[in-house]
Order: C-alpha cells, then structure tokens, then sequence
C-alpha cells in the first residue's frame, strides 16, 4: 500500500506513503532479526558442536541460495518495468513469504516437557548476572565491537548500491535488481570456502578477518566503476562485496558459538544478532542520510566545482566503509588464533601485531 501512495496515483497527504514504508520496513527487520538468532540458537542446540561450523554454512548456504532465486525472479518480472507491476510484485512475494513461513515454522520446535509449572521458582539466573559474566571479559567485548564495525562496513551501502548503479552507471531497473543476486552468489562461494576451512580447522577469526580484507578490494572497484565508467567492475565490485561479508558472517557466527559456555547458546548468539542487528540498522540509515547530503552540497556548487558530480554522496559512502573495514581489521586482530585463556594473558591490550602470523 505504501508503494501504491508512493506511485502518485492517488490522493493523499504526501507523508502517509513515507510512513506506510517506514513500517514496512520496519516490520520486516524485526521478523528478519528475531527469526535469524532464534533460528541460529535452536540449530545451535540440536547440533554437536564438532558439526555447528557444518550447521552454519549450510543454513547460510541455503539463505543466499533463495536471495539468488529471488533475486534473479525479481529481475526477470521488472524486465519491462511499470508501477503497477512492481506493485503486484511486492504483493505476490508477500504472500509467498507468509505460506514459506508457516511451513518452514510447522513442528519445528517441540514443546518442552520438563517446563516449571505457573507459581514454581525457578533457579535460574537473572539475565542480567548471566550477561556481566559474558561481557566482563576483554575476547567477547572486543569480538562484539569487531562484530559491530564489520556489519556497518558491509552494510552501510545497502540502500545506496542499486541507485548508484542506475543513477550513475544508468543501469536499467532490472539490471539493479539483479546486484542482490551477484551478491548472494558471492556469499554462496564464501560460504563453500569457509565450510571447508572451518572443518580443517580453521580459526575463525582468521576468516571474519579475511572478509574485510576482501570488503577493501570490493569497495574500491565499486568506487573506481563511475570515472573509469565500467559497469563490470562495479558488478565485480558487487559480487566482492557478497563474498567478503560472506565470509565476516560466517566468522563471527562461528566464533560467536564458540564463546558459548556451560550451553548458554542463545546469550552469545542472542548478542550477535542485536550488535549485528543495531549495526545494520544504523548504517543503512546512516548511508541513507549521508549519501543525500553529501549529493545535495555537490550538486548545490558547495563543495567546489571538481566535486559536483552525482557520484560524490555516493563515493563520500563507500569511503566511510573503507574506513569501517580498517578499525574492523584493528579490532580482530588480536582475535586471530587467540584462545580466551591466552587472551585474558596478552601483554598487549590492543593492536594488530598478532594478526599476520
């Protein structure tokens, strides 16, 4: 419905449309978020902990697997794009999503038998005792900030990739929709990777710390597409940006579980999803709101006449998640085949001087 306000074909104040999409929006992120870290805690659970690494990749697997279906479908029906199509498809995938829902949710779950009758005590401990000991040490405080820029780096661009490419490549709408699914399929190869990595072994901190690395290289060939005017880098750029969040996802769900202690699955887990969470959100906004600044003083002559061109809010983005990657390298690298007894014994508090090695 907002996106029928939107369209102007009807009569209305101008903010109801605004709102309608704010909700929606908002709507879909909270289902996202709270669908992901409790589905992430139950596969957790019924899952040995020699296979979880296994567990992740596959669930994250068949994640990006169902972004490329859509993706590519989305970009099939908006070939020969219209409002009222567009419309019809947002409606049809609505629909689509409820009855996935219902089914993928059916017995998922068992009721559990040995629950406390109403009026027991409960010996449980407060959430809040449970948390200080969590977070009181220095490995979960730094992963948690490594979590926290790496989420805002990858996703800072995430309502401002599709309208640089239209606006500033004059990619057609379709062409713009098919970057979800460049993005998926890079994620798809990162995952196949860190799978194979993570049941050798690997550290996972290693394989976060990687995908920012892959991020830098990724950021960069979408900022030199516009001056060099090369609609394949910038895809290449795309499908870069998909494999190194690919593998920081991956990384830090990894090494999220592997914080978990005494079974407390869901209370790592659970804080992994609200930093991640409260990142995204963050960022997207925040990419939202500088790209259109920034534009509007380019475009306006007030930052001089070499940086007038459309491009600048959104280049002025994608260097802010440059920086991003940085601090995210600084952050985990300490991280980086440290174990929590080592950790709590490090001379150095702070640094990258363990990373390379």
């Amino acid at each position: 419905f907002a996106l029928i306000l939107l369209s102007g074909d009807t009569d209305g104040p101008w903010w109801i449309g605004h709102v309608a999409s704010a909700l929606a929006f908002l709507l879909v992120g909270a289902g996202l978020q709270t669908t992901q870290t409790a589905g992430l805690a139950l596969a957790t659970d019924l899952a040995p902990p020699a296979l979880r690494p296994r567990v992740v990749a596959l669930m994250y697997t068949m994640l990006l697997v169902g972004m490329v279906i859509s993706g590519s479908a989305f970009a099939l029906l908006l070939a020969e794009f219209s409002q009222i199509k567009l419309i019809q498809i947002v409606q049809g995938a609505a629909v689509v999503t409820l009855l996935l829902n219902l089914v993928a949710l059916w017995k998922q779950e068992a009721r559990n038998p040995n629950r406390l009758p109403i009026g027991a005590e409960d010996d449980t401990p407060a959430f809040r005792e449970v948390w200080k000991r969590f977070a009181g040490t220095r490995r979960a405080r730094r992963f948690l900030l490594a979590v926290a820029l790496g989420t805002a780096a990858f996703n800072m661009q995430d309502v401002v990739l599709e309208p640089y490419g239209g606006e500033v490549l004059k990619l057609s709408v379709s062409e713009t929709t098919a970057l979800t699914a460049l993005m998926a399929i890079g994620a798809l190869a990162a995952f196949a990777i860190a799978a194979k990595l993570l049941m050798k072994g690997g550290d996972p901190s290693r394989i976060a710390a990687n995908g920012a690395v892959f991020g830098l290289a990724a950021f960069a060939c979408v900022i030199l597409s516009a001056p060099l005017g090369l609609p394949m880098l910038f895809r290449l750029g795309v499908v870069l940006i998909g494999f190194g969040g690919g593998l920081f996802s991956v990384g830090t769900l990894t090494g999220a579980m592997a914080l978990e202690k005494e079974g407390g699955t869901g209370l790592a887990l659970g804080a992994w999803g609200a930093v991640q969470a409260l990142a995204m959100g963050l960022s997207v906004a925040g990419g939202g709101v500088l790209r259109d600044l920034v534009s509007h003083m380019a475009t306006s002559g007030l930052l001089g006449p070499a940086l007038s061109d459309a491009s600048v809010g959104y280049g002025f983005v994608y260097h802010i998640e440059l920086l991003l990657l940085f601090m995210t390298l600084v952050a985990i690298g300490p991280l980086v085949g440290r174990t929590a007894e080592t950790q709590a014994h490090s001379p150095s508090p702070f640094g990258l001087a363990e990373f390379p090695g």
